[in-house]
Parts: structure tokens; sequence; C-alpha cells
């Protein structure tokens, strides 16, 4: 039977709206399309139109714009489709449907299985009291951004940067001026991350004091991420005939609490998320606590409540995080509660490092079975390491198309390459600037007139 988190529902219908608003209003919860109130699977006929239609209801027929706020995921059981829509609690309650406005009509919340219409009561507190998305009307503090980084990386997956970018990406206030999240995507601002690493187990002695950033946060992400893999270092015991190792702390884990850590920053405050590593332990601290009416049972039990909406879409969509609250599960998977640290302006993670003995201790089944985990996890997109390999894979062959057109022709135009390289004409102009920086191809003469050379 459906509970106050899950709503079944053979087929799309008129009421998805309501379903999801009620959701939203509330706490969160999921919508599960081709799927009998009993839980059996119906299934559906055509899941990619099923989703197509999901898509376009739910971001062109609810306000206020509820992007970044839910996830489609396709699920199989046995030869039949049904759909996940996993609805993260909003933060500009009182969501509602379009049409019908802030008004009882239009707004619902979830009461135990069902979906309530709300009074004109409860809208008008639920509106005077809601915590309105900052980022996005703040204004940045230049107005002279530029976001090749971005598009860098928004290209790489096949997504295009079309003419409302901008817009679409939120990146703008009502104003049309360059808001706080664009500030944070830019190709450069002032936002610094550090990256503090002590000899002993507490602040005494400090051995560095990296920081990270003053780019786009994107790229300020990958860059943490890097350096962590390079302190997380692997252990190792010989054994007759197999090889056991293990990681100070278990990879999947540290990615995700890094990314929660970046994405779910306060950043409001003026202050940015921060690395501390220890010789037992790497710490990892986010300013702004839980989000309002989050609980901390909501936050282990995997309730999504985005503090950065929009943020949380634009990592999404370059491949950093999957659906909605996942990572606080991956984490669980290896870790207790215990790791957590919850203050009223702060979240803290303390990744204790694995001993010696714990390897000591470790079977060789035990580690075939990590092993099968990690492939599995491999196989599911969850290795970061993988996706950079196959972005960095994939800007190499393009480049590797550039110089052989050029070989063949060194009077290629853009035009020309724009077809050979099957990127976009701005894309194109990105991977010249670099190949140029980086010495290996030289423009002679004017744009309309000249050649290129190979260095």
């Amino acid at each position: 039977m459906e509970d106050g988190r899950i709503e079944y529902k053979r087929e799309v219908t008129d009421t998805l709206e309501k379903e999801v608003v009620a959701f939203l209003n509330t706490s969160g919860g999921e919508v599960h399309i081709g799927v009998n109130d009993n839980k059996t699977i119906y299934g559906i006929a055509d899941p990619d139109l099923v989703q197509r239609q999901i898509v376009d209801r739910l971001k062109n027929n609810i306000s206020p714009n509820i992007l970044g706020l839910f996830d489609i995921v396709l699920e199989k059981e046995g030869p039949k489709y049904y759909v996940r829509i996993i609805v993260s609690a909003g933060s500009e309650r009182p969501y509602y449907i379009t049409r019908y406005g802030r008004t009882p009509k239009g707004c619902y919340i979830r009461v135990g299985s069902t979906c309530q219409m709300m009074n004109q009561e409860m809208i008008d507190s639920m509106y005077k009291n809601r915590v309105r998305p900052n980022l996005s009307i703040i204004l940045s503090p230049r107005q002279d951004l530029t976001f090749r980084d971005l598009q860098i990386y928004y290209s790489d997956r096949d997504i295009p940067f079309n003419r409302s970018w901008e817009r679409n990406l939120e990146f703008l206030t009502p104003d049309d001026k360059y808001n706080y999240i664009a500030y944070l995507m830019a190709d450069s601002n002032g936002m610094s991350f550090r990256v503090a690493k002590y000899r002993g187990t507490d602040k005494t002695d400090l051995i560095s004091n990296d920081e990270y950033g003053y780019c786009c946060l994107i790229k300020a992400t990958h860059a943490i991420l890097e350096r962590l893999k390079i302190e997380n270092v692997t252990m190792s015991k010989i054994t007759y005939p197999n090889r056991i190792e293990k990681k100070l702390i278990e990879s999947i884990a540290l990615r995700e609490a890094v990314i929660n850590m970046i994405v779910h920053n306060q950043y409001t405050y003026g202050y940015t998320p921060y690395v501390e590593i220890f010789s037992d332990r790497i710490d990892l601290t986010s300013h702004g606590g839980l989000v309002e009416d989050q609980s901390i049972d909501d936050f282990f039990s995997g309730i999504s409540k985005p503090r950065n909406r929009e943020l949380m879409r634009i990592f999404r969509d370059v491949d950093l995080t999957e659906q909605l609250g996942s990572g606080i599960n991956r984490i669980l998977k290896y870790y207790d509660k215990n790791i957590f640290t919850f203050g009223p302006n702060f979240i803290k993670v303390s990744f204790p490092f694995a001993k010696y003995e714990d390897l000591e201790n470790r079977t060789v089944e035990e580690e075939k079975s990590d092993c099968r985990g990690r492939n599995q996890t491999v196989e599911e997109g969850e290795s970061d390491c993988r996706s950079e390999n196959r972005t960095v894979e994939k800007r190499r062959l393009k480049k590797n198309k550039i110089i052989e057109a050029i070989k063949e022709n060194p009077s290629v135009t853009y035009s020309e390459l724009v077809k050979i390289t099957k990127v976009s004409r701005s894309m194109l102009a990105v991977y010249i600037k670099e190949m140029q920086s980086d010495g290996l191809i030289e423009r002679i003469g004017s744009d309309r007139y000249g050649h290129w050379k190979i260095k």
C-alpha cells in the first residue's frame, strides 16, 4: 500500500502534478509510474516517451521552477519497466500548479498516504515563512564573467549551450544581471577552497595549507578530488596467491562526501567548505548546518532537500552527482553514522583511516567481494576516474581530428572544421585556443586569407 513517502500510479494521469506538488510542499517522496497500488509491476510500454512526458509536465506545469528538485530513474523488474520520480522537499514553498496559481486549487500537501488541498491561510503562512533561493537573487560581485570551462564540461557530455543557456541555468537575476550562481560557475571568481594537512592528530603542526579555487566550481571540485586521491594511499598485503589491498578511506564514500560538502555549502554566509588532513583521518566541513525543516533522521534516510538547487542541477548535468539523496546512502554503505557531526552552522564528516591490522584480518573472499562491488559501481557509472578518462579521451580525439584536417589542408576553414569534428563553432574555438596555448598549432596570416601550421 502507499505511504507518506511513495505514491503508486499505473500510468501518467492529470493528477501527476498534484502529487509532485504535495511532496515538494512536505518532506519529499517518490511517485512510481507503472506500478499498481498493491506494489505489483504493471509496466509501461514506451519508457522513453513516458520519461519525456514527465520532464515536460513537471518543468512547465509547476511553479516556482523545480529543475534540480526531481530525478527520474528507469527501473526494470523482469520484462517490465517502471519509472521512479524522486522528489525533494523544496525551499521555495508553497509550490503550486501553475495554471491555478498560489490558490487552494493549485497548492497541495502530503498527509499520510493522501494528497490534500491546502487552505488559503496555510498557503499565506507558508509563503510568508519560506526560505528564498538566495544565490539566485544575490548579484554577482562581477559582471564581466566568462564560462569557457563550464562550456567544455557541458560539451564533453554532448549537452549544447544554446542561445538561452544563461537563463536555462538560472544565472540571471530578474533584471538580467549575473547572480551568485553564475559567479560560482565562472572561469574566474574569488572563491577559494582550503585543503590543510597536519603532521599529527590535531592542528598543532601544519605541514601544508593549499588553496583550490578562484575558478569554475566544477573545476575546483575536480581539483580537490584529485588531491584527495593522492592522499588516499593504498595499503597492501602480499599473500599467496593473492595480493590484498585497501585504501585508507573507501574511495566512493570520500568522493560522495566531497561533492555533498561543495554542493550543499551555504555560500551566502561568505564561507567556503574546507578539508583537513590529519595523521589518522580526513575531515570535511561545510557551512550552513541542516536545511530548514530537515531532521537528522531525514538526512540519514536519504530524504533530499538541496540547499542549492541550481548547483545540484549543474553537478548532475556534468555527471558529478546522480539521483537525489543517493550520496548519503553510498557513504553509509561503508561507514557508521557517527562519522557525521552536526552543528547549528556546520556539518562535518570525519573519515578515519583504515589500519594495517584491518588489512591483516581481511580475507581473500572479502577482497573479492569488494572487487565485485567496485566493478558493479563502475558499471553503474559511479567511478569518477573512468568518467574523467572518457572526457580526456574524447577531447584528445577531437584535437587529433583538427590536426589531421590541417595536415590534409593547411587552409581548412572554421566551417569545415566544425563539420569534421562535429562540435559547435564556439566549442571549436575553445579547442583551437587550447591547442595554440599548448604550442600544437599556429595561425599564419589573417583569419580569412591565412593558413594553419602544425608545430
